[in-house]
């Protein structure tokens, strides 16, 4: 049951990662101010929850989303709603930050994922175990069945494979391809009853944060398969196998990984010219020339996060823990960072104003 994904890459997909790329160093290269950084990041998490939650039937509109999850609002009629935005943002924050903190996906790191998506919010939950029997994939207009998934008793085993494979190719096969197959693999051995394409598009997004394609923290993709939700499903519609042991496990992914890439070359783009937009007229070179070495290694980091940790400073410049902790403090009281969660054990760092 060993798993080896069927593509090939065409022109137009080679192009779309050349796009990818030089979109990605555009955007990491641009010197943006760190407030306007920050309501950007905000902004695009927001826009991941709606367009996620909206892709799985969610009727809230994006100005409501912003009105549950940024002001503590609620919205009369709409309790499912509301607790399906809550439990996608909150899994949304612990992806983000997993990534920041690891380099390899786990079978655990994914039942946590959905045992967040499926919490309404609560931040404690235990990891959710796989399915327990068969669940099918249904047309919502007719109720007919379009995709058998494997069997309950073939979905560790599955699994397993899955994430072996990810891990095992992210030093040799181009990141975006990894994380179009992570999707689809994902999707096509449905592990859970109810929350999979949440949980596959969020798992998506963790495998390109971790390995540098986070694009600051800014971009979502989500809003590229809401926009066209029959070609979004069409691509992952592979074949004429509509079970999962009848063809699907066999088929040519060719036209998902394509259409994934596309996905992402529309986005990124989308990005760096909002970015570019955004952009001061002046730059921070000045204010750099001013950090000593250890902090322009560091600096780096902001490019990617939000918020560090003194594991990823420790990590970066080869640090014990305490040696970490304690340079911070002292940048904190240089005005180098500025602490952004103060508990002693989730306790992050932003960048102060240049």
């Amino acid at each position: 049951m060993g798993f080896e994904p069927r593509y090939t890459i065409s022109s137009q997909a080679a192009r779309n990662l050349m796009r990818i790329e030089a979109d990605r160093q555009a955007v990491a290269a641009l010197p943006l101010n760190e407030r306007v950084l920050a309501g950007l990041r905000q902004s695009a998490r927001l826009m991941s929850t709606h367009y996620s939650t909206q892709i799985e039937g969610n009727r809230l509109t994006q100005a409501q989303v912003e009105q549950v999850l940024v002001r503590g609002e609620r919205i009369r009629q709409r309790e499912r709603d509301e607790k399906e935005v809550r439990g996608y943002y909150a899994a949304l924050d612990y992806a983000e930050s997993y990534a920041a903190n690891h380099k390899t996906i786990t079978e655990t790191y994914i039942r946590k994922l959905h045992a967040l998506v499926m919490a309404g919010g609560k931040k404690r939950c235990k990891p959710t175990p796989y399915r327990d029997g068969q669940n099918v994939i249904r047309n919502s207009g007719s109720g007919g069945i379009v995709y058998m998934p494997p069997e309950a008793d073939d979905v560790p085993a599955l699994m397993k494979n899955m994430v072996d494979w990810i891990n095992r190719h992210t030093d040799d096969v181009p990141i975006p391809i990894v994380a179009a197959v992570t999707h689809y693999q994902f999707a096509t051995i449905h592990p859970y009853y109810d929350g999979n394409g949440r949980v596959a598009r969020l798992l998506t997004n963790t495998v390109l944060h971790q390995h540098g394609y986070g694009l600051r923290g800014i971009y979502n993709l989500e809003e590229y398969y809401a926009g066209n939700l029959r070609d979004y499903y069409a691509a992952l519609d592979v074949g004429d196998g509509h079970n999962y042991y009848m063809g699907r496990a066999e088929s040519d992914i060719s036209g998902w990984v394509g259409y994934f890439i596309a996905g992402m070359a529309a986005s990124f783009e989308a990005v760096r010219e909002k970015m570019q937009q955004s952009t001061p007229a002046g730059d921070r070179s000045e204010w750099i020339r001013s950090l000593d070495a250890r902090q322009r290694k560091v600096l780096p980091l902001f490019d990617e996060w939000a918020e560090i940790t003194t594991s990823q400073i420790a990590d970066l410049l080869k640090l014990s823990p305490r040696g970490a902790r304690a340079l911070a403090q002292k940048w904190v009281h240089d005005g180098f960072l500025v602490i952004a969660n103060p508990s002693k054990r989730g306790r992050t760092y932003h960048l102060a104003e240049p």
